[in-house]
């Protein structure tokens, strides 16, 4: 049975619960402002979304856990301040403590920012973060279970982002600066590699400059003005100014809200499958609140499944990511195959597509075992409110949020109705034919 059949009137409440979502996201925006994970604006938004779940849900629970939400990000600092000393000790002969240092940096990058590890978590300040679970159980035996997941923390503002689309009028400066950062990392720390190859150890100082042959100097005269631009690092992130999040993602958790919302008006339950939204806290700040959430509740019981929904904005971008965590996680084949059907019993045909940069929450599930997957509306070029002072309620879209209401709603239908078992063998790909 589809969510047309079920739902009584479907075309009229589809409308209705995008009107609530909306409306919901402004009276939170109203209400707390920006949420930095583990403030008390985040942890208002969450008790403001708690008390509407509890209409609809059969248990709502506030449960929290601890994390340093400026930690994530705090590499890029690291990186600059690694990337520059590492510029300096290679132009005065110490090749070798240079590429010490900077391969610390990489294995940072990679564990921070490439896998979401909380590997320099522990030298910043922790604060409390919540997550808000809300459970409406199956109307018979319980099988699956279907998690619908959005972030109620806001990001802390991109400045190049929002500099590049004010002056530009598009991302590029952000992607330049990016690649001159990461370029002039590589290019010192290769230049580094180099100078040890060369000089056996790289442990000379400024007496062995002299020796120095002169392509192993002009790698060095390099590597220093490649330094220049790196320390615009710095000003890549503002700690002081946490943008409002309207759409990411505001947008997710009101949409995984407003599928639970829906039932509950209609006095339906799903026949097999127990449905859970999850509005997570600190996303933002590395998936810390999923990560949490997996670590800390045991799903053997049924077959689970988890959609990360995040910022449901850019109708012309809807689609379901079969990657994460800048492409190294790949999500479940048999999940991502259901969403599509999911999307064309809706009327929707859309795309398989990557995450190139970046993570969602379905990552944390994926790497915990679950079956999971992401679902998002948004340019990925990035758009102009991605992290910037534009993520207000202007920036959300009608059009897109009920499409994504009405793509979720028929996917939920589908997977109690079928589960994963009839695409166990599926493939995905993000190749266009």
């Amino acid at each position: 049975m589809t969510a047309r059949e079920a739902i009584p009137n479907y075309e009229q409440k589809r409308r209705e619960y995008t009107n609530f979502a909306i409306r919901g996201i402004k009276k939170v925006c109203a209400a707390t402002g920006p949420r930095e994970a583990g403030s008390e604006a985040e942890r208002k938004a969450q008790e403001m979304m708690a008390a509407e779940l509890k209409s609809a849900a059969d248990s709502v629970e506030i449960e929290p856990f601890r994390t340093a939400p400026r930690a994530f990000l705090g590499w890029i600092v690291w990186s600059v301040i690694g990337g520059v000393a590492a510029a300096v000790l290679l132009n005065i002969g110490y090749a070798l403590i240079a590429a010490v240092l900077l391969a610390l940096v990489l294995l940072t990058v990679a564990l921070e920012f490439g896998m979401y590890k909380q590997f320099i978590d522990p030298l910043y300040p922790q604060k409390t973060s919540h997550n808000v679970v809300a459970v409406r159980k199956p109307k018979g035996e319980l099988k699956r279970r279907l998690i619908l997941c959005g972030h109620a923390d806001s990001a802390y503002e991109w400045h190049y982002t929002y500099w590049g689309y004010k002056y530009f009028k598009s991302p590029k400066l952000l992607i330049v600066v990016m690649a001159l950062c990461f370029g002039s990392i590589f290019f010192t720390f290769g230049a580094a590699v180099a100078s040890l190859l060369a000089e056996h150890g790289g442990f000379g100082g400024l007496a062995s400059l002299a020796e120095r042959p002169v392509w192993l100097k002009v790698l060095s005269y390099i590597a220093a003005v490649l330094a220049v631009p790196l320390l615009g690092g710095l000003f890549f992130k503002d700690n002081k100014m946490v943008v409002m999040g309207a759409s990411d993602n505001l947008s997710g958790c009101f949409c995984s809200m407003a599928v639970q919302k829906m039932l509950a008006d209609a006095d339906l339950r799903l026949e097999n499958t127990e449905l859970i939204v999850l509005c997570a806290g600190n996303e933002e700040g590395g998936l810390r609140g999923a990560k949490a959430f997996c670590k800390t509740h045991d799903f053997s019981d049924a077959e689970t499944s988890f959609i990360a929904l995040d910022t449901m904005t850019d109708y012309d971008y809807i689609g379901i990511y079969v990657t994460d965590l800048s492409g190294t996680v790949k999500h479940d084949a048999p999940l991502c195959a259901l969403m599509k059907d999911g999307a064309r019993r809706a009327g929707y045909d859309i795309p398989y597509e990557n995450l190139f940069f970046g993570g969602s929450d379905a990552a944390a599930a994926t790497q915990a075992g679950l079956h999971g997957a992401a679902f998002a509306a948004m340019d990925p070029a990035p758009a102009a409110y991605y992290h910037t002072r534009l993520d207000t309620v202007e920036s959300l879209n009608p059009k897109a949020m009920e499409a994504c209401l009405d793509i979720i709603s028929e996917i939920t239908y589908l997977y109690d109705e079928v589960g994963l078992a009839p695409y166990a063998d599926a493939k995905v790909s993000t190749k266009k034919a």
